[in-house]
C-alpha cells in the first residue's frame, strides 16, 4: 500500500504538530494502521500549496471560500480531500476496518463536536493566543493577522491575565463538566461506552491541542480536572490510536 499525504501545520514544538484539526485525520489513520506521511505547510503558503496539487476550498461558517488544513491525498485511489469531517467519512468508507462510526452514529458525533465548539467558542481567543506562541517565524504574522479579523480586537487584548483569562479558564472548565456528564451516563471509558468512536477522537484532538499549546503549568490545570480525566483520556485515545 502506497502511503497516504497528510497535510499539516508545523510548529517550533518538538515533533511540529500541534492543530486539533489535522489531529483528527492522524487518530483516524493510527487507528485503522494506515501508512502515511506528512507534508508540513506554513500558513502563508496553504494557499499557494493547495491551488498547486488541486485541492478545493473550504466552506467557512460565515460563508467565506477558504484554502484550510487538514487535506489528504490517497495515491491509491487518487482521492485529494479536504476537511477533518470529509476526510474521516472518506477514511470509514475506503478503509472499513476498525470503524469509526458505529451503531450509525454520524449524525450523533457531529452534533456532539458542534456543541463541544459552542461550548469553548467564548475562550477561543485563549487558545489562538497560545498557538501565535509556538508557530514558526513564517506563519506567526499570518496567523495573528487573521485572527486579529476574525476577533475584532488585537492580539494583546485577546486574553490578558486577569478577570478576562479566568473568564476563559471558567468556560472551559463547564464546558469540560459537561463532556464529563456526557461520559459518566455510560459504562466504560469511552462515550459510548465500551465502544471507541470518532467522538472520542474528536474531543481526545481539542485536548491534545491544549496539551501541545498550553504552558506546563496550564496544562497540569487542565488535565486534573474531574479526577484526571482527561490526560487520562488523552492517553487512552493515543494509545488506541497506535500514537500521534
Amino acid at each position: 500500500m502506497i502511503p497516504l499525504i497528510l497535510y499539516d501545520i508545523p510548529s517550533k514544538l518538538e515533533g511540529n504538530h500541534w492543530s486539533p484539526n489535522t489531529a483528527k485525520p492522524r487518530f483516524v489513520l493510527g487507528y485503522k494502521g494506515l501508512p502515511f506521511r506528512v507534508e508540513w505547510v506554513e500558513y502563508p503558503d496553504i494557499a499557494p500549496r493547495m491551488k498547486e496539487i488541486g485541492a478545493r476550498q473550504n466552506k467557512l461558517a460565515d460563508g467565506r471560500d477558504l484554502y484550510t488544513l487538514p487535506v489528504l491525498s490517497d495515491p491509491n485511489t487518487g482521492a485529494l480531500i479536504t476537511d477533518s469531517w470529509d476526510i474521516a467519512e472518506y477514511l470509514e468508507k475506503t478503509y472499513p476496518e476498525k470503524p469509526i462510526f458505529s451503531n450509525k452514529s454520524k449524525g450523533l458525533i457531529r452534533a456532539f463536536d458542534t456543541t463541544v465548539a459552542n461550548l469553548e467558542k467564548a475562550a477561543v481567543t485563549f487558545r489562538f493566543l497560545r498557538v501565535s506562541q509556538i508557530l514558526n517565524e513564517h506563519s506567526v504574522e499570518y496567523f495573528i493577522t487573521t485572527k486579529e479579523a476574525l476577533a475584532k480586537e488585537k492580539i494583546s487584548e485577546f486574553s490578558p491575565e486577569g478577570p478576562r483569562r479566568d473568564e476563559h479558564w471558567a468556560i472551559i472548565e463547564r464546558a469540560m463538566e459537561t463532556c464529563k456528564e456526557w461520559y459518566d451516563s455510560e459504562e466504560g471509558k469511552w462515550l459510548m461506552g465500551d465502544v471507541f468512536s470518532y467522538a472520542d477522537i474528536l474531543l481526545a484532538s481539542r485536548l491534545f491541542c491544549f496539551k501541545r499549546v498550553l504552558h506546563d503549568d496550564e496544562w497540569e490545570k487542565f488535565a486534573s480536572w474531574h479526577g484526571e480525566r482527561w490526560g487520562t483520556l488523552l492517553a487512552d485515545v493515543e494509545k488506541e490510536c497506535n500514537g500521534l
